[in-house]
């Protein structure tokens, strides 16, 4: 039986299983395609391929493709979102996110696409509560930890408002607001030291220019040039690691991507939300490799909720 499973939030996203067995819902989501055509399968795998190698419009092309051949199939809707998404087409991203979470909203990497959808246009998934199906406890309880993972603690903590107390969301919402006073915390020493000049070159400044290239997906080479400069100077920084794999992903050198990331995770010491990206990246980067066993092994290392 042919599986796919469903992965992280950027390209590749699908990788072909050879294995089968359970996979828990906070790891992924299979799907079966056997009873698919040969022309269908043949499209969806072409736009995965061009999605992974970031040719976004033929990747769309081959996804909606697809999407004629087989209208209900809610994982064309997903990989259709994040196409737009990537290609920065943001309406139409949202219009194929919700269609996907519509269809399966208990899915968390479909909710997680539509919160970046949204949070790309600076929309909450507040404002469009009336066009999904908000009384789906595991969808808000899935959102709320997307939205902490995104570091928009509000939104997060307005849709735990609407949840039943658990452990779960008693220990989430205790991560949102150790997070919130770390906030303020900075802000303040901001505004102690504001006369102070600030050196671009340290540790903390390499890392603010780094992160503001990261949120900034189509700034690869210049993220590129500072992860190495700023490795030079801090060869034992592991957010650096993981910045350089992201960048080599994007220049397409999975390679040289997987060997950064892995040491990344050497240098890695208690910290859990970072370790989380390095397992994502790394499962998209053995994806673009062909190695499916290994690109499943670190998607199932990803932990929601860090």
């Amino acid at each position: 039986m042919l599986l796919f499973v469903l992965g992280a939030t950027i390209a590749p996203g699908i990788v072909l299983s050879q294995e089968e067995g359970p996979i828990t819902e906070e790891e992924s989501a299979e799907v079966s395609f056997e009873d698919f055509s040969d022309e269908f399968q043949e499209s969806f795998f072409e736009g995965l391929k061009q999605q992974g190698i970031q040719n976004y419009d033929k990747a769309i092309n081959a996804f909606l493709k697809c999407k004629n051949l087989e209208p209900e199939k809610e994982v064309v809707s997903f990989e259709l979102a994040k196409s737009y998404l990537l290609d920065k087409q943001y309406i139409n991203a949202q219009e194929y996110a919700q269609e996907a979470v519509l269809e399966d909203p208990e899915n968390y990497w479909y909710a997680n696409t539509l919160a970046e959808t949204l949070q790309a246009q600076n929309i909450t998934v507040s404002t469009i509560k009336n066009q999904i199906p908000w009384n789906n406890r595991e969808l808000k309880s899935n959102l709320a930890t997307i939205y902490y993972e995104l570091g928009n603690y509000q939104e997060a903590k307005n849709i735990l408002m609407e949840l039943e107390k658990t452990a779960k969301t008693d220990y989430l919402q205790s991560k949102i607001n150790d997070s919130i006073a770390k906030q303020r915390n900075i802000t303040n020493k901001v505004g102690i030291s504001e006369n102070k000049s600030i050196d671009a070159d340290d540790l903390s400044g390499y890392q603010d220019r780094i992160q503001n290239l990261l949120d900034n997906t189509g700034e690869g080479e210049s993220l590129l040039i500072l992860t190495e400069e700023a490795l030079e100077k801090y060869p034992l920084q592991p957010f650096l690691y993981y910045a350089n794999g992201v960048a080599l992903k994007m220049g397409n050198t999975p390679k040289e991507a997987k060997e950064a990331l892995e040491t990344a995770l050497d240098y890695l010491i208690d910290d859990p939300v970072l370790e989380n990206k390095i397992y994502k990246e790394l499962s998209e980067v053995y994806g673009a490799m062909g190695n499916t066993e290994k690109a499943n092994e670190y998607l199932n290392k990803v932990k929601p909720g860090f």
